[in-house]
């Protein structure tokens, strides 16, 4: 029996190269402890699907098979985005599903995303799963293999979409999938919602021929953005690899980051739930406290990670919840799992009922803010490093530090992050500032700091 290995085992998911570590001999042995946890927690189907990844049907087979050997009965709906596997277990009652993909690594990574009994597994359930296999742990010898079937849910994926949303005016958007799997509904959504739709490498190819499919990186978006200078559209919508992150281009040119996406709709869903919860991570802009709170709701900052979100809104009762990342949380009128998708479908909502679309980004709040910077640390235990900066880090000038997720340093005009990455071995930088001239001080004490620790800056 092949032993997955450990560093497979992520915060978040499964993931690893392909044929490294993550082989098909893995991925069933990684079905056998995710089905024997399954049958632990009363389940006996799971729905499973794939991104658009040439490993994709080998891995998603080996999943197959390693569940039906702990007697769970799989259905397989093939390629999709994942929030469709998401819609799946809610679309087909079996609670639990398991995603075959990648999301925005490079195409010689593949990986799992996991829900079981409706909880997305995360941090400890997830190290469960590794000790599962290393005992040999899975569970008592079923009288018979699971069954195996597939299903179809694009179509009932698109009725729901299209049955909530509604567009006061059709608008003409660019629709950028990056070759990922949102290539096969992305177009087909937009247009059945009455838009007209330019596409952009919407078909899908596991290679990602034209450019990676990461949009909350500003280089990747630069396809996009000289469509939209060409003057025939609206808006530009960017997708990830698997479909759960949203990018957004005005016809300017100007990025849309996802906090400013978040405060627009905070405020539609703040018009129909006053008091609502809003939750957003530790990237995101201080200016979602006031925004939230002037709409009559309640702001939350928590921890960066898909799953950590999910548990927390979950916890809460919140709404919506958002990242910096592109991960938007819809639980009103939706499912409350984020779905780029969706996300998309409900910014063209909000849009539609403006005349000056520009105008509308425009009068959100905004400051001079930095994207995601990264520290590399390989050799170095980067989770340690932060613990030590939590322990020792002196910001003169702060107003306040925030250890939730790594240092988030409050200023009177501005703040600085960095924590810890939860997938790869670096350190994740943001900055914000009223102007130039507080942008510069606050990262002059982060890079006191950094120094301090033996890092240089990436600024």
């Amino acid at each position: 029996m092949t032993i997955p290995a450990a560093s497979l085992f992520k915060a978040y998911d499964i993931r690893g190269v392909v044929d490294t570590h993550l082989t098909p001999a893995a991925v069933t042995q990684i079905g056998c402890a995710i089905g024997a946890e399954a049958r632990a927690r009363g389940q006996s189907h799971l729905v499973i699907g794939r991104d658009g990844r040439l490993s994709g049907p080998d891995l998603s087979d080996a999943l197959a098979e390693g569940l039906q050997a702990t007697g769970v009965h799989v259905t397989d709906i093939g390629v999709c985005a994942t929030p469709m596997l998401y819609f799946a277990v809610h679309q087909l009652h079996q609670g639990g599903g398991v995603m075959v993909t990648g999301s925005h690594n490079p195409p010689q990574y593949n990986g799992l995303k996991m829900v079981l009994a409706g909880e997305t597994l995360s941090g400890e359930a997830i190290q469960g799963l590794r000790r599962r296999i290393e005992a040999l742990d899975f569970g008592p010898a079923p009288a018979h293999p699971g069954h195996y079937s597939t299903a179809d849910v694009r179509e009932a994926y698109l009725d729901r979409i299209t049955g909530d949303v509604r567009l006061a005016r059709p608008l003409r958007v660019i629709v950028d999938c990056g070759n990922g799997s949102p290539g096969a509904v992305a177009p087909e959504l937009f247009r059945r919602l009455g838009c007209e739709v330019t596409e952009l490498f919407c078909e899908v190819d596991g290679t990602f021929p034209n450019h990676h499919p990461d949009p909350s990186d500003p280089h990747n978006l630069e396809d996009l953005i000289a469509e939209l200078a060409k003057g025939h559209a609206d808006i530009g919508l960017a997708f990830d690899g698997d479909g759960d992150r949203l990018g957004v281009v005005t016809r300017t040119g100007q990025v849309i980051f996802p906090d400013r996406q978040l405060m627009l709709f905070a405020a539609d869903v703040l018009s129909r739930n006053p008091g609502a919860e809003v939750i957003f991570d530790v990237k995101c802009t201080r200016h979602l406290f006031d925004w939230i709170r002037q709409h009559g709701g309640k702001p939350t900052l928590w921890k960066t990670g898909h799953s950590l979100i999910k548990a927390k809104m979950r916890e809460t009762g919140a709404l919506l919840a958002g990242e910096m990342s592109g991960h938007m949380f819809f639980k009103e009128r939706w499912f409350g799992f984020d779905d780029g998708l969706y996300a998309g479908a409900r910014l063209l909502e909000i849009l539609s009922h403006r005349d000056d679309i520009d105008a509308a980004f425009a009068a959100l709040p905004d400051s001079l803010c930095t994207p995601e910077l990264q520290i590399r640390v390989d050799g170095r235990d980067h989770h340690a490093l932060i613990a030590q900066l939590q322990r020792e880090a002196q910001f003169p000038s702060a107003r306040e530090v925030v250890t939730l997720d790594g240092l988030r340093v409050e200023y009177t005009d501005g703040f600085g992050l960095v924590r810890g990455s939860n997938t790869t071995p670096v350190l994740v930088l943001r900055f914000e500032a009223d102007n130039a001239e507080a942008l510069v001080r606050i990262q002059g004490e982060f890079r006191a700091v950094l120094a301090g620790a033996g890092l240089s800056a990436p600024f």
